[in-house]
């Protein structure tokens, strides 16, 4: 009887939601100062862009790849000072999660946990400038999550293909 409990027990953790990050990974980072040595007896400040992306794919059943990428552009009236593009990734196992919770998952969750590492590299590149550094502020990806759903919706309202209320991700078609 306590052998039928125990696979009870066992049939029931497998069917029980999990998620964990396997891996972090720096998977592209490039920084460029197309104006030095110049550029480094420019007296002005210099005005900051920085402009944040997040991506992801799925690579095994339940195995994602999330991505974040940041591009920071640094200028000195028209001329770069530097422009360092990083994409910082992460394998995440996320097993008998329902459909409707996996989307915000991977657009809010896994971005959230890739985030420190981003900033870090970033941060570590611009160092290596011998300029002052620069620190990425926090970004609140729920916010950015809701914005993108919301542009989706506008668009496929406006493309006048959402009669049911679905969104849809990009690429994905009704049948």
């Amino acid at each position: 009887m306590s052998e039928q409990k125990q696979n009870n027990q066992e049939a029931q953790a497998s069917q029980d939601p999990s998620f964990s990050l396997q891996r972090t990974y720096v998977k592209d980072l490039s920084l460029e100062m197309p104006n030095a040595p110049q550029i480094f007896l420019e007296q002005e400040a210099p005005s900051v862009e920085v402009s944040l992306n997040v991506g992801g794919q799925r690579l095994a059943d339940t195995v994602y790849e999330a991505t974040v990428t940041a591009t920071v552009t640094t200028r000195i009236q028209d001329k770069v000072l530097y422009l360092v593009e990083a994409t910082q990734a992460g394998i995440f196992e996320a097993a008998n999660i329902p459909a409707e919770q996996l989307d915000p998952l991977l657009g809010i969750v896994c971005p959230t946990m890739l985030y420190p590492y981003l900033r870090a590299n970033v941060a570590d590149a611009i160092n290596r400038t011998s300029l002052p550094a620069l620190h990425l502020a926090e970004v609140n990806f729920q916010a950015m999550y809701e914005q993108r759903i919301a542009e989706l919706a506008q668009q496929q309202q406006q493309a006048g293909k959402d009669d049911s209320g679905i969104i849809l991700p990009p690429g994905a078609t009704r049948q």
